[in-house]
């Protein structure tokens, strides 16, 4: 049996959410923070979060920080509220770039245009004179030389920044790709999250041959703010990503799972039915309730965590929305019915 951690109670360690968002909101007003959501989201990762590197970058902007300093550090960190406007950043950053390689190519053609030109002017005037003297057509040669070199001297300076911006472009992509990853991955378990989940129960409604033959499972930890305001944050979110590499494990390739809610998390199984879901489902109870524990100093609780589950068939639902709907009627189920801890919707 797996103890997931040791979970022992200390007055000092207690940080329930509560007294975590008043710490925080404290810190951001010494400091004259504008109470924005992504600003919330930043000093709980510095505090609560205990990332000493971010915590240290903050206090290195010094009291009264502007919000485009904050603003990148919350890129820096690749923090979930701060991808939208990394996006828009983004954007624009390559927006510029390509302006810019826009105008270098206009400025090449303006070379090989006025070279163009001087070839045209230099070929009219020999076949118009032709007793001209050595020295002139010397001269028009040499013009036509600095000109060539001009258009090649400009070509090499073009092609050089040109590279540039290829590689910067190149990182920005990369950049962007990383972001919009960040944007759809829950940061404390590194499973998907809803903005994820609710992309692939769409898809689902969408497809040509429909949504029959899928199941959505909805899983929450029973008593789990109980658990943060007894053991504090991090306690919980080790539990958290203990049980997520747990649910992992129990997905085969095409199947889908993710961090939902706070304490909660969503299946996506494929070619299934109703008997073929709840067998998973219960699997998936045992498996927690008998790999997931922890240590207590109350003799009196066994340090067992326990989950409720609500489960619903794809083809019992014409939308999405729907089908989540169902399965979360499901999952009150279970949850007002504790010796019944796996419910089934419509059944």
């Amino acid at each position: 049996m797996q103890n997931a951690n040791a979970l022992v109670p200390r007055e000092a360690a207690r940080s329930a959410p509560m007294a975590d968002i008043q710490r925080i909101a404290q810190h951001m007003a010494r400091l004259n923070v504008a109470a924005l959501p992504r600003n919330y989201e930043l000093f709980h990762e510095a505090i609560i979060g205990l990332n000493p590197g971010l915590a240290q970058d903050i206090a290195a902007l010094g009291p009264q920080p502007q919000q485009a300093m904050l603003d990148e550090l919350g890129l820096k960190y690749r923090l979930v509220g701060h991808c939208g406007l990394a996006g828009e950043t983004s954007r624009n950053e390559a927006s510029r770039m390509l302006r810019e390689i826009a105008e270098r190519l206009a400025e090449g053609l303006r070379h090989k245009d006025a070279f163009a030109r001087a070839c045209g002017m230099i070929l009219k005037s020999l076949s118009g004179h032709e007793d001209q003297s050595l020295a002139a057509f010397i001269g028009e040669i040499d013009y036509l030389s600095a000109s060539l070199t001009a258009v090649l001297s400009a070509e090499m300076d073009i092609g050089a920044r040109l590279q540039e911006d290829i590689k910067a472009l190149q990182v920005l992509e990369r950049g962007i790709s990383a972001m919009q990853s960040a944007a759809v991955a829950d940061k404390i378990t590194g499973l998907a999250n809803r903005i994820a989940f609710n992309r692939v129960i769409s898809e689902l409604y969408e497809r040509e041959g429909g949504a029959a033959g899928s199941a959505l499972i909805m899983v929450d930890i029973d008593n789990f703010t109980d658990l943060n305001e007894r053991y504090g944050t991090q306690a919980g979110n080790k539990l958290l990503k203990k049980l997520a590499g747990l649910f992992s494990k129990s997905i085969k390739k095409n199947d889908f799972v993710a961090r939902t809610e706070a304490h909660e998390f969503g299946f996506l199984f494929s070619n299934v039915g109703m008997q073929d879901a709840m067998a998973i489902a219960e699997r998936l109870r045992t498996s927690v309730e008998d790999n997931l524990v922890f240590a207590t100093s109350d003799k009196a609780d066994p340090g067992r965590l326990t989950i409720s589950i609500g489960v619903a068939l794809s083809a019992d639902a014409t939308t999405a929305g729907q089908l989540q709907a169902n399965a979360r009627v499901a999952l009150f189920a279970a949850q007002s019915n504790r010796r019944q801890p796996v419910q089934a919707f419509g059944r």
